[in-house]
């Protein structure tokens, strides 16, 4: 954990950089194509609300331009940072409540066309190398397939999670950290919330994991996003 004594005067670069790096993103459509599945995955309680009617196959998602604010006449106070780390990979995910246990993590890249790369199989997890890593500000965004022709992935029932979950994620560096879930949505495809899941605010540690949900579409591609979002509540 970050010496509370050292976070002052490194806090506004280290927030800055983060975001820096996670701004290259451009949506995550592609992520977790839906490989054929069979009745499909649990669905999240809660829905995206008023998000546009999902069309057939992929669409390129981009971030909302960002403009820069008006100075404001009103002193706005310093924000708040939370307990977080530096970096360092992750070797383990677990999520007990619904007794996902992986150490099959992979790095996921930015490809060419905007998207993000895929885990191999259907048995790893993904982490966007280009974000944070578990225990760094700002949100860690892990991705897993929902399933393949050969039946369930690592995420199959990442719709069942709930809020108050915990998901737990420990580190090359022997740190364990505790995430809790604030909540689970889905979101259609070409609705992708890229700003939420890649941007965040940079003043806690949070994590995202992604996974495909919803109908098929004519050549089975689910045609929805499950997103699980947390922040960091332990570190040991």
């Amino acid at each position: 954990m970050a010496d509370a004594s050292r976070r002052g005067g490194r806090r506004g670069s280290i927030a800055a950089a983060a975001a820096t790096a996670v701004l290259l993103v451009v949506g995550v459509v592609a992520l977790v194509l839906g490989l054929k599945g069979h009745d499909g995955p649990p669905a999240p309680a809660l829905s995206a609300v008023g998000a546009q009617t999902p069309s057939s196959g992929a669409a390129q998602l981009s971030p909302t331009p960002r403009t820069t604010p008006r100075a404001s006449a009103t002193p706005q106070p310093a924000p708040r940072f939370g307990a977080f780390l530096g970096a360092s990979q992750p070797t383990r995910i677990q999520i007990g409540s619904i007794g996902v246990t992986s150490t099959s993590i992979v790095p996921l890249r930015l490809a060419a066309d905007g998207t993000i790369t895929v885990p191999g199989t259907a048995d790893e997890v993904g982490l966007y190398e280009n974000g944070p890593t578990p225990g760094q500000l700002g949100p860690a965004v892990l991705a897993a397939h929902v399933d393949s022709k050969q039946g369930p992935g690592v995420f199959y029932r990442l719709g069942s999670v709930k809020a108050g979950d915990v998901v737990t994620v420990s580190r090359a560096d022997g740190r364990t950290l505790t995430y809790t879930v604030d909540k689970v949505a889905t979101y259609p495809k070409d609705a992708f919330p890229t700003d939420a899941v890649y941007h965040g605010s940079f003043t806690q540690s949070e994590i995202r994991l992604v996974t495909c949900g919803g109908p098929f579409d004519k050549v089975k591609h689910y045609l929805d996003n499950v997103v699980v979002f947390g922040h960091l509540t332990r570190i040991a």
